[in-house]
């Protein structure tokens, strides 16, 4: 089994307008909801490549309800093990212009965590995480959440001898990463403020200073870098793919971990992450990718020794 945790969990909304003008009104041509948060994303591409997957953090109110009613119809099947809250689980509103391909996000800041909730959730992981094979722990942390949340639990999965990876940023990525996680995947922005260097190959090399085992970094349409104790990698797409980029980092992630839970070699844990996340593109929503896409791009990923 293969754990994800997204503490901030969310319902995603997509709205497609034929074009996206501010000030005005706009009739909306498609809506999708869907459950989401990174971590939720994450188990549902991990699902769909054939993984037996848990997702846990918390949900509260009628929007979480609406996201365990998602989680339990479906399919591919994630196990539901999140944590009631009192509070309300957020929503997030993406808004995408289908003239220019664009995407709009309104990210909602999530639930009140109590110290109470934050208990009974750590108990909860912790059973989880000696039980998985990896784990991802995702996305921002919610109202209430200690800021070295993240840095407890990665603590937690390797007591339990589980290799975690870590999608965060900001405080929580700089606390977490301290704690010697198996793998962090920052994208350009958060390697940055990490580090203070916009150079991405030097920012990773010292983001894997700083307590990771390997660092993998986005690189938007140019791909995936990756400094790792074998090596050092950069993985690109054959060609730019066109669509909505939302989503197609924590594709990324899925492939990642799926391979790491397979124990499959670097360059063919970037070259899935690298196909994933440009068939993600081709997607309506976030934790889904396009199969034909992805069938086609694994043989073409270029994988070049950094």
């Amino acid at each position: 089994m293969i754990l994800t945790v997204t503490l901030n969990a969310a319902l995603d909304v997509t709205y497609h307008v034929p074009r996206l003008h501010p000030h005005a009104s706009h009739r909306v041509t498609d809506v999708a909801e869907r459950p989401g948060g990174k971590g939720v994303n994450v188990a549902r591409v991990l699902a769909a490549l054939g993984h037996e997957v848990t997702a846990t953090g918390f949900l509260g109110g009628r929007t979480g309800a609406l996201v365990r009613e998602g989680l339990a119809t479906g399919a591919p099947a994630v196990t539901d093990a999140f944590v009631p809250c009192a509070g309300t689980t957020r929503r997030t509103l993406a808004v995408v212009d289908e003239t220019t391909g664009d995407t709009t996000q309104f990210n909602e800041a999530g639930p009140v965590v109590s110290a109470d909730e934050w208990g009974a959730f750590l108990e909860r992981y912790t059973e989880l995480a000696a039980a998985a094979r990896a784990v991802a722990l995702c996305g921002s942390l919610p109202p209430g959440v200690p800021v070295g949340a993240y840095a407890q639990l990665v603590r937690a999965a390797r007591a339990a001898g589980t290799p975690v990876l870590l999608d965060t940023s900001g405080e929580a990525l700089r606390r977490g990463v301290a704690a010697r996680p198996e793998l962090i995947k920052p994208n350009a922005a958060e390697l940055a403020e990490l580090t203070g260097s916009c150079d991405p190959l030097p920012a990773t090399r010292d983001a894997r200073r700083r307590g990771a085992h390997a660092v993998v970094t986005s690189l938007g349409p140019a791909g995936l870098l990756a400094v790792t104790p074998q090596g050092t990698w950069q993985a690109a797409p054959p060609y730019a793919v066109a669509g909505n980029p939302t989503g197609a980092g924590d594709s990324a992630v899925a492939g990642l971990l799926s391979a790491l839970a397979e124990d499959l070699d670097w360059p063919h844990r970037l070259t899935r992450a690298v196909a994933l996340s440009a068939a993600t593109v081709r997607s309506r929503t976030a934790g889904e990718f396009d199969p034909t896409t992805y069938e086609s791009l694994l043989p073409d990923v270029r994988v070049t020794v950094g």
